[in-house]
Formats: C-alpha cells, structure tokens, sequence
C-alpha cells in the first residue's frame, strides 16, 4: 500500500480544477472532505467523489459532516433531512438508541450511494447547560451514560453499513462556552471531572477506527495550548482514554487556533495527530498545508491502514423499510 499524505482535504467547487487533479495526484492526501459547496445533484456527486479518487489513483476515503439536524452538509431533496441529535434523542425516551441505529443506517446509505464512506460523527461530548448553542443540539445527550450508549449505537450502525465513522471532539468539547469557529475555548474544570464525565465518554468507545481532536484548551492539564497542538493532551488521548485510532484535527482553519495554517499544521502534527484536516478548499493553503505535513509517520500510516481494514464493504440497504421503521417508533 503506498504512503499516504498526512492530510485530509478539501475542494473548491462542483467539480475538480485541473490544478486540483495534479495536486492531489501529486500529494496523495490520505482522504478527502465535501460541504455544501460540493453538493448539488446525486449525478455531480457521484462524479466528483469518483474524480477525487482517480486522482489519487485508490478509493481513498471521502468524508463528510451528516449528523442530521443543524450540521448536515445535504439536505432535502438529495437526502433525507432529520431533527438535531438532542431533539430526537429526548422525543424518542427509551427507544433513542433503536431510533438512532436506525437514523445513522439510513444517513449511512444515503452517503455511501453517492461514494461518501466517511462521516464524522458521533459527537461524544457530554452536553451540559453551558455547552456553546453551536455545538449543544448536535449531541446527545447530558448523561455520560446514554452519550455511551447512543454513541456506541451511531458508531455501529455506520461501521455496519460500510461508512467509517470519526468520533469527536477528543478529549471532550461539551465544557467549552466559546464557539471554536471563531474563538479558543478554555475549560476550567477540575481534573476529576474531566477523567469521570468528558474523558470517559471517549475511552468507552476508544477501539473506533478514527477520531478527531476538538480545539479546547484544558485548564488543569495544559493551560496554553488547545489539545490539537498540545503534546500532553494527545498523549492523554492516546494513554489514559486509550485512543489507537487515526486522529485527525478539527478543521486547521478555524479560528480557534493561531498562526498561519503552516504553522498550525505543523504544531498539531508535531502533538501527535495523525493528521490534518483542511477543510475550504482554498489551493494554495492546501499545498502549504502537504508541503508541512508530507507523509504520514510509520505509526500514522499503521493506523490509517488499520482505519482502512475497518471499510466493510457495503451492505445493501432498503431506506424506505428504514424510515419506515423508525416512523413507527416516534411517539
């Protein structure tokens, strides 16, 4: 298998530039990430996604953000649309984890049926009464337990289907009271806390394939670096949660984090990510982004291999039995 690029990137439009086909040909990122800029018919999508991986000469992993609800990258009438993960989760009581395996199975097919086999979700931050409105209806929950629970039910339900999902926002964003996108949270929770609530959420499900780190900086354990760039915490990610999954950023863009995009990629890999995630399209940072990152470690390439074993094949889904499934359950 061929050494993979550090990186994850994205693309500018509809379809690819020939700037775009010569670059990736040449960096061989090791996957790929679509928004909305990239979605306009089932028929445009099916040819990009085929396009990214001709490009790269293998059936790279193509990524998106579909959880459902506020962050789905499509929508109706190219997919099906669904209700925030909170929202479902409290209106379904008992049955949210029945509810949610079978929400994640359709959104699954949907995705894999435009060559989409990579979703960033679930979110297994703990919600709390402060968690940041632009992250808080997106997750499931303010119980660790049912956080687990529904966590461990979305994961397999996409792994099931043959769509590899990415757990986040490791270690735990649900304490931050900033949205990351445009400012650096900082949590000021004791370390108890941490280990028992946001901490634990990810090392229940730490045998998943891939996760991504959150741009949070954490008080108690590294008080000037967010855990993408901070050594000490992806070492907690990595030792005390137990996370031997692929770890990528959070989008090296935001503006959580300082400096130039250069520099932020090369403090997260210098931490121990993986790798990077890019998330606009924009060409020029990209090349700057694979001119930092270059290829993957030994020890990133051993795991984006093991993420790549974790791919079934995918499985044959009748989404109308589906939906029709978990129609019955609402109440």
């Amino acid at each position: 298998m061929r050494a993979f690029g550090a990186a994850i990137l994205g693309c500018e439009g509809l379809s690819l530039t020939t700037g775009e086909k010569r670059f990736f040909a040449e960096a061989c990122p090791f996957g790929f990430i679509l928004f909305a800029r990239n979605l306009q018919s089932h028929d445009q999508i099916r040819a990009l996604t085929s396009d990214l991986r001709d490009a790269v000469g293998w059936h790279a992993p193509i990524f998106i953000d579909q959880e459902g609800g506020r962050v789905q990258r499509m929508r109706a009438p190219l997919v099906s649309d669904w209700l925030p993960p909170l929202e479902d989760v409290a209106r379904f009581g008992s049955l949210a984890a029945q509810a949610m395996a079978l929400r994640y199975r359709i959104i699954s097919a949907e995705l894999l049926a435009l060559g989409i086999d990579g979703n960033c979700s679930p979110a297994l931050d703990v919600a709390r009464a402060e968690t940041h409105p632009i992250l808080r209806n997106r997750l499931f929950s303010h119980d660790i337990s049912e956080v687990v629970t529904l966590g461990r039910a979305v994961a397999e339900a996409h792994l099931g289907t043959g769509v590899l999902p990415v757990i986040k926002h490791m270690p735990g964003h649900g304490l931050g009271t900033l949205d990351s996108h445009l400012e650096l949270p900082r949590v000021s929770a004791a370390r108890e806390t941490l280990d028992r609530v946001d901490f634990a959420a990810f090392g229940a499900l730490n045998t998943m394939p891939l996760g991504m780190s959150a741009h949070v900086v954490f008080e108690a354990i590294d008080p000037s670096r967010p855990a993408t760039t901070s050594p000490v915490m992806i070492e907690l990610i990595r030792t005390e949660i137990g996370f031997d999954g692929f770890l990528m950023t959070d989008d090296i863009s935001m503006q959580a984090l300082s400096g130039s995009v250069t520099e932020r990629s090369r403090a997260a890999l210098d931490a121990g990510c993986d790798a990077v995630l890019h998330c606009n399209g924009d060409l020029a940072e990209m090349v700057a982004v694979m001119t930092t990152a270059g290829q993957l470690t030994s020890a990133g390439q051993a795991r984006a291999e093991a993420a790549l074993d974790a791919r079934k094949p995918p499985v044959a889904v009748d989404i109308d039995a589906l939906r029709a499934e978990f129609e019955a359950l609402i109440p």
